[in-house]
This record gives structure tokens, C-alpha cells and sequence, in this order.
């Protein structure tokens, strides 16, 4: 692995560590170059209770992989997430620094209806 990768998941157990001890699902957030992954795990974190990404197919169909899709990830995120009873989670940013695209699937997500 590269230093870089390891910096980072050096900083998301951290951040997990005390996420963990909140006891609320947790909306974690990957990103690769070119796509965005958000997925809510339950509080013990053994269970994906939902799912989105920029691969899904409404999203997809205009797939640019930058901070409007981000967005969309956001949204259906936080839309699945309501569907499934789930109002308030904490943002497990996984390392990644708040900004640009972590920063608008987030901000989407609130806007969606999920309290973090």
C-alpha cells in the first residue's frame, strides 16, 4: 500500500473509533477518481442498511464523476435512507478531507432529510 492510502485509513479508524461510541448508523462515503460510493451501516456495522453510488443507473446515464454527481449520490442516499427508517446517522468521511466532492454529497444529503 502506499503511504498515502495508509495516512488516510490511519485517519478514518480514528474518526470510527468515536463515531463507534456514538451508537447511530454511520454514512460512510469512498470516493475513486472517477466515481462515489455512500453507504450506511448500522451501529454495530454489521449490516448495509442502504446503498448509492454514481454507478446506479439514474446516475450514471450522466456521469461526469465530479461534484454534481456527488450531489445526486447525496440525495439518494439520504432517500433511501428515510425509506428505511433511518433519520439521524453520523458522516464518516473515511480520511477525506471535507471538501469538494465528500463535502457536496454531504451537504446533499442534508438537504435530503438526514440530521448528522
Amino acid at each position: 500500500m502506499s503511504k498515502k492510502r495508509d495516512q488516510r485509513l490511519k485517519r478514518a479508524r480514528r474518526s470510527r473509533m468515536h463515531i463507534r461510541e456514538l451508537e447511530v448508523p454511520r454514512l460512510t462515503v469512498y470516493r475513486s477518481p472517477q466515481h462515489i460510493y455512500a453507504q450506511i451501516i448500522s451501529a454495530t456495522g454489521d449490516e448495509v442498511q442502504a446503498a448509492a453510488s454514481s454507478l446506479d443507473a439514474d446516475i450514471r446515464s450522466e456521469n461526469k464523476g465530479n461534484i454534481s454527481d456527488a450531489a445526486k449520490v447525496g440525495s439518494a442516499i439520504a432517500t433511501k435512507a428515510i425509506e428505511a427508517g433511518i433519520e439521524t446517522v453520523a458522516f464518516d468521511r473515511s480520511g477525506y478531507k471535507y471538501h469538494g466532492r465528500v463535502k457536496a454529497l454531504a451537504e446533499a444529503a442534508r438537504e435530503g432529510g438526514l440530521q448528522f
